[in-house]
């Protein structure tokens, strides 16, 4: 059985650029094959119509012909040769593209390059890395910046369903680099409710948090050694700050499934990372496959 890849979303912008750059070096890690792939949209004049004429065919192959080899000369100061060989060159949406082609290449890991994104960008279509956390069942990394070594893997959990299985892939992924690994769990201030006399022992709610977070990495067991800590306030900003202060290289998470419009128009932790970028940012589909599968 052919090894499973990691798919490379590629085009001719700094940001394809950096993410065929770190893709290629985290499949070398894992010892997998990359797969860079382009996605673009179906010139105007194609008649949908005619899909079945030879002409509209010779004229569509021409035109994946010429961007690929715009996008070679584009990637090569990036790549090697042998790196530009698996390149493959579709027509479509891009988010859906990708998505079932590593789907259907069973894929473990999909990279994209990452950009900077406003809430109304982010509300009114966003990014490709926008729409693949919504919708693809694979691991997802967001490279921020061209690096292809992971040393410091924070890993942010909730302690929600999705933390074991986000601790899991985090020790995945960084095992190939011998990574440290620090587990960070933010306890987010509750609302204060009017008219309400009960009172929230916020001493007691730390102190019940930091022992499940304990035992959450201890039942990892002790193949990867992980740091545990606790800080107060809101997550995105919180986890953003401590990618700071410890110089962290990726911040992985887990995506909680939420419904669509909830994500869209409220938004996420996950996506409020993804606006803010404060470093490569991998998320994990709690029902897709794992990293280390």
């Amino acid at each position: 059985m052919a090894q499973s890849p990691v798919i490379v979303g590629v085009d001719a912008t700094p940001a394809g650029a950096l993410a065929a750059t770190v893709g290629c070096a985290v499949a070398g890690a894992m010892e997998a094959p990359c797969h860079l792939v382009h996605v673009v949209r179906e010139p105007a004049g194609l008649s949908r119509g005619k899909a079945e004429s030879t002409e509209r065919a010779d004229t569509l192959d021409r035109f994946l012909d010429a961007t690929r080899s715009a996008l070679e000369r584009s990637l090569a100061p990036h790549l090697t040769a042998s790196a530009l060989e698996h390149l493959d060159v579709h027509v479509g949406n891009p988010a859906w593209v990708l998505g079932q082609v590593a789907r259907d290449d069973g894929a473990r890991l999909l990279v994209l390059g990452g950009k900077h994104h406003s809430a109304a960008v982010r509300w009114f279509g966003g990014s490709t890395a926008h729409h693949a956390v919504r919708t693809i069942d694979v691991p997802l990394l967001v490279a921020a910046a061209p690096k292809t070594r992971f040393d410091r893997v924070l890993v942010a959990c909730d302690l929600s369903d999705a933390s074991a299985p986000t601790l899991e892939a985090a020790r995945a992924f960084g095992r190939p680099f011998g990574a440290r690994l620090r587990m960070l769990t933010v306890v987010e201030p509750l609302p204060a409710i009017p008219d309400v006399g009960i009172q929230i022992d916020e001493g007691e709610r730390l102190r019940v948090t930091e022992q499940e977070a304990a035992a959450l990495v201890a039942g990892g067991g002790n193949e990867d050694r992980v740091e545990s800590i606790v800080q107060t306030g809101s997550a995105a900003r919180t986890i953003a700050d401590e990618v700071a202060r410890w110089d962290a290289d990726i911040v992985v998470v887990g995506s909680h499934g939420k419904g669509w419009v909830d994500r869209v128009l409220l938004g996420s932790t996950t996506e409020r990372l993804l606006n803010r970028l404060p470093c490569s940012i991998l998320v994990i589909p709690i029902r897709g496959p794992g990293i280390g599968t």
